[in-house]
């Protein structure tokens, strides 16, 4: 099986499963860890789209990490609103 990567501003980022701390760490770096996963939360759940595409693959809120699938749907919905907003 291939590797997956997303093209990101600094390295490529490998579609694998995370844990949902190191996500959030990764998208908030200097925030604490508790306010990095309540904003990864709630960028989430802004997301209609995304939300609806992770409810189709069964993702589970409750689970500690993100399989791959829901890693390569988070990054590609997360990336695009981001670079919507900064433009």
């Amino acid at each position: 099986m291939e590797d997956k990567y997303f093209k990101t501003e600094d390295k490529p980022f490998k579609v694998r499963s995370y844990s949902k701390v190191e996500l959030a760490a990764l998208y908030n770096p200097d925030e604490c860890i508790t306010v990095a996963l309540q904003k990864l939360a709630r960028w989430i759940r802004a997301n209609p789209e995304l939300m609806e595409e992770l409810n189709r693959i069964h993702y589970n809120k409750y689970r500690r990490c993100f399989t791959p699938r829901e890693i390569e749907r988070i990054v590609f919905y997360l990336t695009t609103v981001k670079l919507k907003i900064e433009n």
